[in-house]
């Protein structure tokens, strides 16, 4: 199969000199880039360090003048410019580099045109020009990474792995084989269909699968060079779980833990945990299932567990 031709665009007025070399990298694994296009005032000083960089990376410059004050010129250039190139039909894709919103509807159209949108700026970016692309790449991601840095989170526009397990449990749960394994590329794909900025690199992982190892809820599973993931066995959770439930509550001491509290720590460990999965309408009740737990009200209509 032949690669991809994508379009380069690149809002200068957002984004730092910096990245470039990042920027061309990381969309080489998208496919060929047939345009290379960066649009700024140009007489500006603040583009001197733009103007290092282009020359030896082959991206050209387009003047863009900011003719009037709190406008910025450069979106409307680059999005006329955007839709031109659309129209040659020389490319299946387009890159959009830019922390600005403004480029949302142009992302959307392109979508609608059939094109491939791969978004990147910074951690920044509103999530609206975010969720419009077809992959969203968070600059601060890219260059040297660091392996020891596994396991810990960028800033609140990351999405939860609260939401990103859920979302694998139900992707599992829901496949045609009726919760057995499934292929974790089939996994990725989808999560990037649903979250287009979703990337195991704002989690500080380099892999999908030590990403979910990791999880404790995932059995990853690997046969020649096929990777299945499937859920953890039902019983051993719930053993795992209850565990934990009787540590914690061991350790509140006489004064006993309040049973919002006690839930919060379950589902903060355990971020897919459910009382139905169980059979209980309730987390009280499946608390108070437990063998040597006893249950009782602080004065204040609040409930509270404590060991017997």
């Amino acid at each position: 199969m032949e690669n991809k031709r994508f379009a380069l665009l690149i809002d200068a007025d957002n984004i730092s000199a910096k990245y470039i070399g990042d920027i061309l990298e990381e969309l080489s694994t998208y496919g060929i880039t047939t345009y290379k296009r960066i649009y700024g005032d140009w007489t500006s000083t603040q583009a001197t360090k733009w103007k290092e960089k282009l020359l030896e990376n082959s991206v050209i410059p387009v003047q863009q003048f900011s003719n009037t004050v709190g406008k910025n010129a450069t979106d409307s250039t680059l999005i006329i410019d955007a839709m031109d190139i659309l129209y040659t039909g020389n490319v299946e894709g387009f890159c959009i580099v830019s922390s600005d919103s403004d480029f949302t509807r142009l992302a959307s159209r392109l979508r609608e045109s059939g094109m491939e949108v791969i978004g990147m700026g910074e951690e920044k970016t509103p999530r609206s020009f975010r969720v419009a692309c077809t992959r969203f790449v968070n600059l601060e991601n890219l260059g040297n990474q660091d392996e020891n840095s596994e396991g810990s989170d960028k800033q609140d526009n990351t999405i939860s792995r609260e939401v990103v397990y859920n979302a694998i449990t139900n992707i599992i749960t829901e496949n045609e084989n009726k919760g057995k394994s499934v292929e974790l590329a089939s996994v990725g794909n989808r999560l990037v269909n649903m979250y287009p900025d979703f990337d195991v690199r704002n989690y500080g992982y380099s892999l999908l699968s030590r990403f979910l190892e990791d999880a404790g809820m995932f059995q990853l599973q690997k046969k020649h060079s096929v990777i299945t993931i499937s859920l953890k066995d039902n019983e051993q959770s719930k053993e795992e779980i209850c565990e934990y439930i009787k540590t914690v509550i061991t350790a509140s001491g006489k004064k006993g833990i309040g049973f919002s509290e006690l839930s919060n720590l379950v589902h903060g460990k355990y971020s897919s945990f459910n009382v139905k999965d169980y059979g209980y309408s309730q987390f009280s009740k499946f608390v108070q299932s437990l063998d040597g737990i006893e249950t009782f009200d602080d004065g204040g209509n609040r409930k509270r567990a404590r060991k017997l």
